[in-house]
Formats: C-alpha cells, sequence, structure tokens
C-alpha cells in the first residue's frame, strides 16, 4: 500500500488523474482477498495488483474507461465458469466485487489524504483506510479516533476497526505496517533471508554479535542492524508479541541463550536451524532453565516448510514460507481451491 499511495502522490504532483482498484468483497476462491489494490493510470495499471489474469485485465481496462469518464464505479466480477456465460471464464469458482475510485490530480483533499497515509505507513503507525462506494474522498482512522477526512453518517469508528469490512456503502481495511521478523544469526542463510522477507511485507531486523556480519554491506535491505551480545537482548530491543524470531546464530549455545530470553516472553512465531540431535539437545537446556513445556512445544525446529532445501537461498524460501503460512493462519485467513493455494 505504501508504494501505491506514494505513486498516487506522484502522479498528482505531475498533474495526471488516477483511478484506485480497490478490492471491496470477495467469496468463494478467488485469487486474492478484499483489500487488494492498484493503482492505474492513462496508459494502464502503474503499481500494485489485485490478483492478475482476467479479473486484474478486465479491472485495467474498466478504470482507463473511468479515467476518461472522469468517474468512480463499482463493479461485480463472477470468476467461475459457466453455462450461462455471465463470467468471465476464470476456473477459480468465486466472485469478487471492485471499488473503481477516479482521483483527480487538482483535489486537494486526496492530495492530503494520500500525504497522510504516506506518513503513516512510512512510519509503521497502526489505521484504516476508509473508501466511499459513492466516489467521494476516503479518510484515515487511527487507534485514537478519526485522523483525516470525514465518515458518511451513521458509520461508527468503532464497527470500522477490525479486518476489512463493508457495510453501508463504506469499505475500511487496516494499514499493512507489516510484521517485524528478528533474524538473530548474519550468516548465509540471514543474508538470502533478508530481501526475501521485505518483498512479502516482513520488516526485517538483523542481530548478531559479530560487528563484521551485521553491516549495512551485507543487509542493505534490513529496517535495522544490531550488533550485540546474544546474552542481553533487552538491551537492545523488546519482543513483542506481533514478532516473527528467526534463530540462526553461529553456535548452540547462542541459539539457547536467544531461546530462553525470547520464550519468557510474548512473540508471534519462534523459528530455530539446526538438526532433530541439536534441537533435542537445545530443548533439555530450556526445560533445565525453567522454560514450560507448552513454550517449547511452540518452536519451530528444523525451521522451515519440507521441500529438501540445501543452499542458502532454498532454505531461505523455505523459511519464508513457513512464516507466510503462520502469518495467515493468526490473520484468521481461510484456505481455498485456487491452484497457487
Amino acid at each position: 500500500m505504501n508504494q501505491i499511495f506514494a505513486q498516487l502522490f506522484y502522479e498528482m504532483e505531475k498533474h495526471r488523474d488516477t483511478v484506485l482498484v480497490t478490492l471491496i468483497d470477495a467469496a468463494g476462491s478467488a485469487p486474492r482477498k478484499s483489500g487488494s489494490q492498484m493503482l492505474v493510470g492513462a496508459d494502464g495499471r502503474l503499481t500494485g495488483t489485485i490478483g492478475g489474469g482476467a479479473v486484474e485485465r478486465r479491472s485495467e481496462e474498466m478504470a482507463m474507461v473511468l479515467l476518461r469518464e472522469k468517474r468512480s464505479a463499482v463493479h461485480d466480477f463472477l470468476l467461475h465458469t459457466a453455462a450461462s456465460g455471465g463470467d468471465i471464464g476464470m476456473v477459480c469458482g468465486g466472485d469478487v466485487t471492485a471499488h473503481f475510485q477516479f482521483i483527480p490530480a487538482e483535489d486537494a483533499s486526496w492530495q492530503a489524504l494520500a500525504s497522510a497515509l504516506t506518513e503513516r505507513l512510512t512510519a509503521h503507525q497502526r489505521g484504516w483506510l476508509v473508501l466511499r462506494e459513492d466516489g467521494g474522498c476516503g479518510a484515515l482512522l487511527g487507534p485514537e479516533g478519526l485522523l483525516w477526512g470525514t465518515l458518511p453518517e451513521g458509520v461508527e469508528l468503532i464497527s470500522l476497526q477490525t479486518d476489512c469490512v463493508r457495510r453501508g456503502g463504506v469499505f475500511s481495511m487496516p494499514l499493512p505496517i507489516g510484521e517485524r521478523a528478528l533474524l538473530f544469526g548474519a550468516g548465509h542463510i540471514s543474508q538470502a533471508l533478508c530481501p526475501l522477507l521485505v518483498t512479502v511485507g516482513f520488516r526485517p531486523v538483523v542481530f548478531d554479535c559479530r560487528p563484521e556480519l551485521a553491516t549495512r554491506k551485507l543487509f542493505p535491505t534490513a529496517e535495522e542492524i544490531i550488533c550485540g551480545d546474544f546474552t542481553s537482548i533487552k538491551d537492545h530491543l523488546t519482543v513483542t508479541e506481533e514478532d516473527f524470531v528467526v534463530i540462526m546464530t553461529n553456535g548452540h549455545m547462542h541459539d539457547f541463550h536467544v531461546e530462553e530470553q525470547v520464550l519468557r516472553g510474548p512473540f508471534a512465531y519462534v523459528g530455530v536451524i539446526g538438526s532433530r540431535t541439536k534441537t533435542v539437545s537445545v530443548n533439555r537446556r530450556l526445560r533445565e532453565a525453567g522454560i514450560p513445556e507448552e513454550s517449547i512445544a511452540q518452536i519451530h525446529t528444523p525451521i522451515g516448510t519440507a521441500i529438501q532445501a540445501v543452499t542458502p537461498a532454498e532454505i531461505a524460501v523455505s523459511i519464508a514460507g513457513e512464516m507466510i503460512l503462520c502469518r495467515a493462519e493468526r490473520r484468521g485467513d481461510k484456505p481455498h481451491g485456487c491452484p497457487m493455494h
């Protein structure tokens, strides 16, 4: 979303009208869920995606027409194949509704909203974007209340502060601020994993005790790089219930020290690299240190999905896949029948 609204702000500065396309409803086996977005200009899609394939192509075409007509719209797409011919011939078997928001380049309200959204997303602050199906300017909410814009009459703030919600001609969606991924250990796998996690919406923080590895040169895409002692994590950062922890240090004792500290507090995910023999040894030490069995049971080890990964790059893919699945399960995302899932 940050890229979309940064692009929107850029297009407005260049005095170019755009159409913001947002999936506001999805039923059945749709390729993307509600909240997926793309920005369309006079020559087609500028950035973002709502799933590719026929629905994105049709949406892009429709957005370019609406751009010329200077108006907003809402349109339903039937994705399943049927003899009636009323669908667009996709095999997913679901339906989606797209909201097409025409944004004039000179609209000061949208300029202000795009700026406020970009600022909040860059700061990784929670919030909700509100879109109006009647084509009116949107609004920005935060946990503290309405931050920018106005809400239609009868719409309550508390009703919007959940996941994506479509109700009474209004659609609200949470800002994707991204979960932190705390990578303990700056070796070859972390070097491959860090940029990969950025592409799928995580915010990597790299922690290592070796100054020659904890460098911006090796981790240009990391949000933060910390060179510190593995035995005193709290001196440098606080692990929260939203954090995904990946432990790949340069020694069994370092792994143990990190696990022992992390498991005493909240976390979203803990994955540890290593053999089953190493896992048994470290888990024994954790029990001796007083870590409850239920906490030890939450550790993903050996880390990653079973894809027979061997190289650092392959192992990074395996780890990222497991983290994506865990994140989706925490969000309550439901599996569906599309082949890529």
